[in-house]
């Protein structure tokens, strides 16, 4: 598996080594001790993963910018099976140098490519095929109370999603996403990681 770090500190991209023949592939697409070993860390100081989750939207989608607060932070290691995807991460730790900065990766059927999103992050995907289904592991269960939204469109953190030619009007979203406050109002109300 080949491991890339980005100039944002935390977010990781997983490419799977694939085997291919005529018959199909076979890909490893989880290994605990080569990802400990990536982050360096002992194998039982490595994530443990607490719930799978898997979406399956339409073209247009919006999903996020998603994440949850201390003490109920969730990593997620997000993968497209069919589709393709663009996934974004937003770093909002307050101490970090990369504060309001984002990372974001096109992930597909295709490439089996994987982003690590670690504790800190907001996380959200913008679907680009007709269908995308979109797996991921998240370390932590879900927990209403402690769950947040960031507006996708915050002019403060000026992410690029491929939003040309996908749906006339915008990005489909959801009710809680379409209200999503800005970073601005987040960190005001103190709804950041340390």
């Amino acid at each position: 598996m080949q491991i890339d770090r980005y100039p944002i500190e935390g977010p990781l991209l997983l490419t799977p080594q694939v085997f291919g023949d005529d018959r199909g592939f076979f890909l490893e697409s989880w290994n605990r001790r080569v990802f400990a070993e990536a982050l360096g860390l002992p194998l039982e100081a490595g994530p443990v993963f607490d719930q799978d989750n898997q979406s399956r939207s339409c073209r247009g989608v919006l999903r996020g910018l998603h994440y949850q607060l201390e003490p109920h932070a969730q990593a997620k290691l997000v993968r497209c099976v069919a589709g393709e995807i663009f996934d974004v991460a937003v770093d909002l730790r307050r101490s970090s140098a990369s504060f309001g900065r984002w990372i974001g990766e096109r992930l597909s059927g295709a490439n089996h490519r994987q982003l690590w999103v670690p504790p800190g992050f907001a996380h959200g995907f913008l679907v680009l095929s007709e269908t995308a289904d979109v797996l991921y592991k998240t370390s932590g269960f879900w927990h209403r109370d402690s769950e947040r939204s960031l507006r996708w469109d915050d002019p403060a953190l000026a992410i690029t999603w491929p939003l040309e030619g996908l749906v006339e009007g915008g990005p489909l979203l959801s009710p809680k996403d379409a209200e999503a406050p800005t970073l601005a109002a987040i960190r005001a109300a103190g709804d950041l990681y340390p």
